[in-house]
């Protein structure tokens, strides 16, 4: 099933206008494009002060003048407003393979095969909402079953995600205009009292066609998914890709397994030619009803071994939904490096000094596909007193980065993220408990080794300047070990709290 992330530019020729330096308009100031619109000058963009103060596209220059005296005006450019969307758009690809336009101001983005490469598709929207507020872009994203959907979500909705079934509730309240119709056809739904969409749901469809045409079902059923809605993916053309194309439609598991296997092997004798490896691939089967299926995969390292690739794509193969058949089959690198050539040889392997160290790149890969990104990752030391701060997760393959940690400093096997608090008793307050309650059960301390004072760091937050913890490693007279610590030490109201268990 599709998942559409609908990306609706709302101020898109000025806010290209501002990032590009086009215009001499102040960032706080308002700022239109006009055009010509026979012996009228209208509004073709609007930014968001603009807006704030009445403004909407389409309307008269003069009008728009009288009421806004500050308004800056910029003729408009549509061939540059549609070459930077397309450029847009070709960028978004780091997040799918099929990212299709949608003039004039907006992007379809079929994250189906793609999402769990960012953690999930909520994860996936903070990402790409987060990157274009950085570079200026006003954007507003939703995400449903359908093209349809998702753009009158982020047109008339408040955006957002749309779980899979639900795109008829969450377009029942919107207005008639989300259908995408045309003014005629609204106009004619505005005289007969319907004017959500929510209203055509208990309608005879029979009587819908007579007085409407067949335009509104059309549009409705492409809404709910009742009808197909092809998406056109942009393509880069300097991007090395392979392609087939069958006489005959293929489904077979089996058959798109050997289709997958020829491609990559296509694909790796283009990037050896180009002294490339491939950090990420998509494959897109384009089926018989012009539905596109994508799956996307990544590697840890610039790869050009054709028969790894294949497996890593048959993993994902399961999630292609061939229909009545698959009539082409389109494998692209996204994503590539530079890659020397190696030598590979039994001489090489003999010749070679030092141990040898296995290439886990293969292992990591696979654990990618099948587990996502963000459950594969290595911890890396970081220079910090704080035990929470003295580790972060990097990518499995990261290269090391120079920090360790100190052999004399024992740490427990298992830290509590975040601390828990339990209630203890110490004889003064500098020394170990007697006993503590965790979880409500009752641990009396056989042996204690401490305190371990650490301070907050002086360069991070002021709320954090006077953090005090005293730390002890305690044994209790079951045998177990536990890492607790007391802050404010020195103070009769200090907590305990527990932050590791495990050998010490």
């Amino acid at each position: 099933m599709p998942r559409v992330v609908s990306l609706y530019l709302p101020a898109w020729p000025t806010d290209r206008l501002r990032r590009s330096g086009s215009s001499a308009a102040p960032p706080d100031e308002p700022l239109a494009t006009v055009a010509q619109d026979g012996a009228r000058r209208v509004l073709a963009g609007v930014d968001a002060a603009a807006r704030r103060l009445g403004l909407s596209p389409g309307m008269s220059a003069a009008h728009a003048g009288a009421l806004v005296p500050g308004l800056h005006l910029v003729p408009a450019a549509p061939e540059a407003d549609a070459a930077a969307l397309e450029r847009l758009g070709l960028w978004c690809q780091r997040y799918a393979p099929i990212v299709a336009i949608d003039p004039p101001d907006g992007l379809l983005i079929d994250v189906a095969g793609a999402a769990h490469l960012f953690g999930g598709e909520a994860s996936l929207l903070t990402d790409l909402s987060a990157r274009l507020e950085r570079t200026g872009i006003a954007a507003r994203l939703a995400l449903a079953d359908t093209p349809g959907c998702a753009w009158a979500l982020a047109r008339f909705g408040a955006g957002g995600i749309v779980p899979p079934g639900g795109a008829a509730q969450a377009l029942a309240p919107l207005p008639m205009a989300a259908l995408r119709l045309g003014l005629e056809a609204l106009r004619g739904l505005r005289d007969v009292g319907l004017t959500r969409v929510g209203q055509l749901v208990d309608k005879p469809r029979a009587a819908l066609r007579l007085r409407f045409g067949p335009e509104l079902l059309f549009r409705l059923d492409r809404a709910l998914g009742r009808e197909p809605e092809p998406l056109t993916a942009l393509a880069a053309p300097e991007t090395p890709r392979a392609a087939l194309r069958f006489a005959e439609p293929v489904g077979a598991r089996e058959s798109l397994e050997r289709v997958t296997a020829d491609l990559c092997a296509r694909l790796v004798s283009e990037l050896e030619r180009r002294g490339l490896g491939t950090r990420r691939l998509d494959l897109v089967f384009t089926r018989v009803d012009r539905l596109d299926q994508a799956i996307r995969i990544g590697t840890a390292r610039p790869s050009r071994d054709a028969a790894h690739l294949a497996r890593l794509l048959a993993e994902r193969l399961a999630l292609v939904d061939p229909g009545f058949g698959i009539e082409e089959a389109v494998l692209t690198a996204s994503r590539v490096e530079p890659l020397a050539e190696t030598q590979e040889s039994h001489l090489a392997s003999h010749l070679a000094a030092g141990p040898q160290v296995p290439d886990l790149a293969a292992l990591v890969d696979t654990l990618l596909v099948r587990l996502g990104a963000a459950r594969v990752y290595r911890l890396a030391p970081v220079e910090s007193d704080l035990p929470e701060r003295a580790v972060r997760r990097v990518p499995a393959l990261a290269a090391p980065l120079g920090a360790v940690w100190p052999a004399d400093l024992p740490r427990p096997v298992r830290l509590l993220a975040p601390p828990e608090p339990v209630s203890a008793v110490a004889e003064i307050p500098d020394a170990p408990p007697l006993f503590f309650v965790w979880r409500n059960i009752r641990h009396r301390i056989a042996r204690a080794d401490g305190p371990e004072r650490i301070l907050g760091e002086w360069w991070v937050a002021e709320a954090e300047t006077d953090l005090t913890r005293d730390y002890y490693r305690v044994e209790t007279e079951d045998g177990e070990r536990f890492w607790l610590f007391r802050d404010g030490p020195m103070e009769a109201q200090g907590r305990w709290w527990l932050h590791g268990l495990g050998e010490a």
